[in-house]
């Protein structure tokens, strides 16, 4: 009995979630026979659920639209989706709206397992509304995994280390240790505000960018951030990769030495073949991206490779210190 029950309510959540299914998608999905089915959509059809059915090479199963509303079977995401987002309703105000919205979540956290209330209770509280000010690119926005998300909030709540690997823009992969704060959206994406504990400092992460997420299970003691600092945090990042120039300086020295010769900054160092480093540069201006020529070491060759507007400058300034040491 209980895997008849068991049965008919897979087949409900299969007709809830498709507008139509053949007789053969069903007995497949659900691994029975055409008779087993058609004793299902009966006991439904018992149950006050308005099937409809029709015969032939493209006949099927559907739900009826009815006048009345059927109760629903959710995924633990759709649960979560639809309980955040009728908390966020009802902390906006909707007008005229408020005893409708709150009677509809008491309904749907009433029905709740722990473990899902404990993820939307991380995700109200560790989600920070975004500005929203900066405009879609038009360019298709990633999916962000719901137990990603649940996963990530439950860290920024619960004060707990997370490792992950992330990947950059530039396509490289990395393994970071971070004490995570705040999850905020802006232009569409989600953005995860964290203290990366190796580079010592604030760090935004991309979300569709983070996978292999492992809770460590250490605490850490969280430092002061409100919910408006986290967000002007996410965008002055956001802005600064906007407008940044980057370059690369190949050394004439092997990887070891020129990464000890930089020491910390001396970490995004990579080798350049045997006998060479690679060092990139960052900066929000032509003239703080020169300024990491002066950490050069004298009398090692070096060359810059970069965009054309940054090799231009770099020569012409060239120019410029030349003549100004002629003239002295």
């Amino acid at each position: 009995m209980a895997a008849t029950t068991s049965r008919a309510l897979e087949l409900l959540s299969l007709l809830q979630s498709h507008r139509h299914w053949s007789a053969r998608e069903l007995v497949d999905r659900l691994g029975v026979s055409d008779r087993t089915l058609r004793r299902d959509v009966e006991r439904l059809r018992e149950l006050g659920y308005g099937i409809e059915s029709a015969r032939g090479s493209a006949g099927g199963y559907r739900l009826e639209a009815g006048t009345g509303m059927p109760p629903l079977l959710l995924t633990d995401d759709e649960g979560v989706a639809i309980a955040v987002g009728l908390r966020s309703q009802a902390t906006a105000g909707l007008r005229g709206a408020e005893h409708t919205t709150l009677s509809a979540l008491a309904k749907i956290e009433q029905v709740l397992p722990p473990a899902l209330r404990r993820r939307i209770d991380a995700l109200q509280s560790h989600a920070t509304v975004g500005a929203g000010g900066r405009g879609a690119s038009g360019r298709p926005v990633p999916e962000i995994d719901a137990e990603l998300l649940g996963l990530l909030a439950l860290g920024c709540r619960d004060s707990e280390r997370l490792r992950f690997r992330y990947t950059d823009a530039a396509g490289e992969v990395s393994s970071r240790v971070v004490e995570p704060y705040r999850l905020v959206p802006v232009a569409r994406r989600w953005y995860l505000l964290a203290w990366d504990r190796e580079r010592d400092d604030w760090r935004t992460f991309r979300l569709d960018r983070v996978s292999e997420v492992f809770p460590t299970r250490v605490h850490f003691e969280p430092r002061a951030l409100t919910d408006e600092a986290a967000r002007d945090r996410v965008e002055a990042a956001l802005r600064w990769r906007e407008r940044s120039l980057k370059a690369t300086v190949i050394v004439d020295l092997p990887h070891p030495e020129f990464a000890d010769y930089l020491g910390w900054y001396g970490r995004d160092v990579t080798a350049h073949g045997a006998t060479q480093s690679a060092w990139p540069l960052e900066a929000d201006s032509l003239e703080n991206l020169m300024m990491g020529l002066m950490w050069m070491p004298r009398g090692v060759p070096y060359r810059v490779e970069g965009p054309p507007e940054v090799l231009e400058f770099l020569a012409v300034q060239a120019e410029r210190f030349a003549a100004a040491a002629r003239s002295a």
